[in-house]
C-alpha cells in the first residue's frame, strides 16, 4: 500500500512536476492533466492544493527563485564596501543556483517569450530585486567617489548580463564549458573586467 504524503510533500511533488513540464514544453504547451499524470495524481488533486493556476505559479517562484540567499551573500560584502566581494557573491550564486537547477532560467525565458503572467512575478521577485540591489550599491560607491559617474542601473545590468550570457550559452545551448575554467575563475574574470571599467 502506498504511503500517504503530507499536504506539504504533495504540494512539493506537484510543483516539481509542473516545473519539469513547464521548463521543457513552456506554459502554453503544458496542460493541468499532464502535470497530474507526471505527479501520479488526479487533476482534481492539483486544484485541491492550488485553487488557481496563479497559486501554483507563486509556489513555483517560492520554491525556485532563492533570491534571498543570493542577496544575503552579497549584502554581507556590501556592508564592508567590498566591491569585488559583492560582484563575486552575485555572480557565483547566480551560476551555482542555475547549475544546480537550470529549470529556473528556462522558466524565466518561457514566461517572458510567451507573455505569461508568471513573467511579471518572476521579474518583480528576482530580476528587479537583484538589479535594484546592485544598482543601489554601485550608486553608493559613485556618491562616495570610489566609482566614476555612470548610470548605476545600466552598469548593474551590464555585470548581471555578463553572467546571464555565460549561463545561457552553457545551460540553454549546451555549449561545453571551457576546460580549466571553474565558476570561481569565470566570476573573477567578469569582476575584474567590470571593476577596471567602473573604478575612478
Amino acid at each position: 500500500m502506498k504511503e500517504r504524503l503530507s499536504a506539504e510533500e504533495r504540494r512539493r511533488q506537484i510543483v516539481e512536476a509542473a516545473v519539469e513540464l513547464f521548463s521543457r514544453k513552456g506554459f502554453r504547451g503544458t496542460r493541468t492533466r499532464e502535470i497530474a499524470e507526471a505527479a501520479g495524481i488526479s487533476e482534481a488533486m492539483i486544484f485541491k492544493h492550488f485553487a488557481t493556476k496563479r497559486e501554483l505559479y507563486s509556489a513555483i517562484i517560492e520554491a525556485k527563485s532563492a533570491t534571498e540567499e543570493l542577496l544575503a551573500s552579497a549584502a554581507a560584502a556590501a556592508s564592508h564596501n567590498d566591491d569585488a566581494g559583492v560582484l563575486r557573491a552575485v555572480g557565483l550564486k547566480m551560476i551555482e543556483q542555475t547549475e544546480a537547477d537550470p529549470s529556473l532560467m528556462r522558466l524565466l525565458l518561457f514566461s517572458a517569450l510567451e507573455g505569461h503572467e508568471l513573467s511579471d512575478i518572476f521579474f518583480e521577485s528576482r530580476v528587479k530585486r537583484l538589479h535594484e540591489f546592485l544598482s543601489d550599491y554601485i550608486q553608493k560607491r559613485i556618491d562616495g567617489k570610489q566609482f566614476r559617474s555612470v548610470n548605476a542601473l545600466v552598469a548593474a545590468r551590464g555585470f548581471i548580463g555578463m553572467v546571464v550570457h555565460y549561463l545561457l550559452i552553457h545551460e540553454l545551448f549546451g555549449i561545453k564549458r571551457p576546460s580549466r575554467s571553474s565558476p570561481e575563475e569565470v566570476v573573477e574574470l567578469f569582476t575584474s573586467i567590470f571593476l577596471r571599467g567602473i573604478e575612478r
